[in-house]
């Protein structure tokens, strides 16, 4: 199984401390997220499904360490 790829994240922490992507870095490229799709928890980690211009990304914050990481993508139109 292939290991994700580890991603530093610009975010947004809301009123009640949570953080929510707006941006991370990806080889040379800044992504900047246009929508947050949907979001979930499992227990060791939160997972956002985010849509930008260039396609759509899952990332996957680990709670305990705090590393970001790319698990998902595919290619916009």
């Amino acid at each position: 199984m292939k290991r994700p790829f580890e991603i530093d994240v610009c975010c947004y922490a809301g009123h009640r401390g949570e953080q929510t992507p707006q941006s991370f870095v990806f080889g040379d490229s800044t992504i900047v997220v246009e929508e947050i799709l949907d979001q979930w928890i499992a227990p060791a980690h939160r997972y956002f499904k985010l849509k930008a211009k260039s396609g759509v990304y899952i990332i996957r914050h680990d709670t305990q360490s705090s590393l970001w990481e790319l698990v998902f993508y595919t290619a916009g139109p």
